[in-house]
């Protein structure tokens, strides 16, 4: 059994990866900030955990993390002001990351976007601005350290249901991923180590997701 942290517990797709997740048997603890949000991820089959994650230090956020197996980030501010952008997918982001080599965990996968990279090409009065700044900043950062990462760049997301294909690659076509595929293939790199040091940017396709996944190299 692996013990699974997921941070942003109550997103959509967090909330179908739990239940993935826990549905093969895996043990899942979902990282939430509100209290209220407790029944839901419970119904997963996930064990939620109240840790508001933006206002957490490193070491408390190393105390929380302690004796998982491995993390997913699919947290983020969910726009609103650029500070509170910064404060969640980028400072947040990257203490967890820390957090995680401190406590020994050596797995790490990061929910991010098709195309973030830190010459994104967006001007500073683009309201997406700061979450492009942001994503970069972190990607890079988890890039930077010796942790066995992954990092997902799904295209715009939707309330779809699981296709279970996708398309691999920056250039893939199409332009939408639903939130159930992300999931699955959240869950499916967490098992393959060829993801391992990967930026995955996908789209909703039509190659099944776990050929897509074992393909990469």
């Amino acid at each position: 059994m692996t013990k699974i942290a997921i941070i942003g517990g109550h997103g959509k797709v967090a909330l179908h990866l739990a239940r993935l997740l826990t549905a093969a048997g895996d043990e899942v603890s979902s990282l939430i900030r509100n209290p209220d949000q407790a029944a839901d991820v419970s119904a997963t089959g996930a064990t939620p955990l109240v840790a508001d994650v933006e206002n957490l230090s490193t070491d408390q956020l190393t105390t929380v993390l302690a004796g998982h197996d491995a993390i997913i980030w699919s947290a983020g501010a969910g726009g609103g002001s650029a500070e509170r952008t910064y404060a969640v997918d980028r400072d947040a982001a990257i203490r967890s990351i820390y957090a995680a080599a401190e406590a020994g965990i050596y797995r790490y996968v990061m929910v991010s976007y098709k195309g973030s990279r830190a010459d994104h090409g967006a001007s500073p009065d683009d309201g997406m601005f700061a979450y492009y700044e942001a994503k970069a900043a972190a990607d890079d950062y988890l890039r930077a350290t010796s942790l066995n990462w992954t990092i997902l760049g799904p295209s715009a997301l939707t309330l779809d249901s699981a296709s279970g294909s996708i398309n691999v690659g920056s250039d893939s076509a199409g332009g939408n991923t639903s939130r159930e595929n992300v999931a699955l293939v959240a869950a499916a790199v967490l098992a393959s180590d060829n993801t391992i040091g990967k930026f995955i940017e996908f789209t909703d396709g039509d190659v099944s997701i776990g050929e897509a996944i074992a393909a990469i190299r």
